[in-house]
């Protein structure tokens, strides 16, 4: 038998290698392909068993990075003397203060941002507000200093106090840059309120054991302050040196500070009222300025007492979503701002108003000499139209 020729032995070798290699190709195709089903089917597995199509799935991360993107919705709140609603926070607002100079409000929240609003934007619709960054970290408290060119915060995570300088730009607004280091930390319970000396040269904090300590602008420990008798609870001072507190009796009282502590003089009780929901639940309040109203927060409501007869005035139910976190009267005594979702409210003092009408009108009965009399009529008139034009004026 002849041996077929050496180009027609090389043909059939090419030919039966080629052959090999398409079946190895359609063999390693096959597989691909079921690995791509079954990775296919465990990743658009829906929970009746079915498998997703291509469509399906666009669709679904489309509405999960939609859903993602939403915000809570914000609760609403309406009342005839709501002044104004300043929302610009994406999270719970924990803290605000009223600069010194009237000019401006801050807040902070749980977003790691603390926002300035100019107080005089409140009586128009839009309300701006500068934003400065809380790097790595939130503020669960806010406080300007006294000559408003700096704002304090306590961390929430470094659980201590941060400063921010505030430096002023040419187009009016500000640029807000935090100092190069923190405060040490020192307290070894949550602190539950900070606060700075008129002097502008002392920053106290308060935790919620018995230990107050007093700070230097640098951040070195002055004096450790222990009261030795019982936690530290939430009180207010207003400027003319009354102060009121509520306790879990059920009972708000109303204090004279103004006293000679040299000679062991004590502060001395100027008038107790009831407030039965402090029994039940936390509390926030707030002092006026000329200590007339004391606003009380259970819950979500606020309750606006007149300190002269300690009668309840006002009430306000379910302003925020959540339970209020802080309190605060602008330095007028006019205003009355809330916080506690991503909204701070501000409401008429309607309370001072009427208190200002009862005093003027008992010292006007004893007014002697002409130039008083018209300086109490003056400030009587004001108030009273002040009530009129909110609709609260009692005929």
């Amino acid at each position: 038998m002849e041996l077929p020729q050496m180009p027609e032995l090389m043909g059939l070798s090419l030919l039966l290698g080629l052959l090999a290699l398409m079946a190895t190709a359609a063999v390693a195709r096959g597989w691909l392909r079921a690995e791509e089903e079954i990775s296919s089917r465990s990743a658009g597995q829906k929970a009746n068993g079915f498998p997703l199509d291509k469509s399906s799935k666009s669709k679904k991360q489309k509405q999960q990075q939609r859903i993602r993107k939403e915000k809570p919705q914000q609760h609403n709140f309406t009342h005839r003397l709501l002044a104004a609603a300043l929302k610009s926070h994406s999270g719970n607002i924990s803290c605000m203060d009223f600069s010194s100079n009237g000019k401006y409000l801050a807040t902070c929240a749980d977003d790691r941002t603390v926002r300035i609003w100019s107080t005089k934007d409140f009586p128009q619709r839009e309300h701006r507000s500068m934003r400065a960054n809380v790097e790595l970290d939130h503020a669960t408290l806010v406080r300007f200093s006294p000559d408003c060119r700096a704002f304090l915060v306590w961390l929430a995570n470094g659980e201590t106090l941060r400063v921010f300088k505030m430096s002023k730009r040419e187009d009016g607004g500000y640029t807000f840059t935090a100092t190069p280091e923190d405060f040490p930390k020192k307290h070894k319970a949550p602190v539950i309120n900070i606060g700075i000396a008129d002097t502008g040269k002392f920053i106290m904090t308060a935790s919620s054991d018995t230990i107050i300590l007093i700070w230097n602008l640098k951040g070195q420990v002055l004096s450790t302050i222990n009261t030795n008798q019982m936690n530290n609870t939430h009180a207010a001072i207003s400027p003319c040196s009354r102060m009121a507190s509520v306790s879990k009796d059920g009972t708000w009282k109303l204090w004279d500070t103004d006293v000679e502590y040299k000679k062991q003089q004590d502060p001395y009780l100027l008038r107790t009222g009831r407030f039965e929901e402090a029994s039940s639940m936390p509390c926030r309040l707030a002092l006026s300025p000329d200590a007339q109203v004391l606003a009380l927060a259970s819950g979500s409501s606020i309750h606006l007492y007149n300190t002269r007869r300690g009668e309840k005035e006002e009430c306000f139910e379910q302003v925020h979503g959540e339970y209020i976190t802080d309190l605060s009267f602008d330095i007028t005594g006019r205003l009355l701002a809330s916080c506690g979702d991503r909204a701070v409210r501000l409401f008429h003092n309607t309370p001072g108003h009427r208190a200002v009408v009862e005093e003027m009108q008992g010292l006007l009965k004893r007014a002697s000499n002409e130039s008083t009399r018209q300086r109490l009529q003056q400030q009587l008139t004001q108030a009273q139209e002040a009530l009129k034009s909110l609709g609260a004026l009692k005929k």
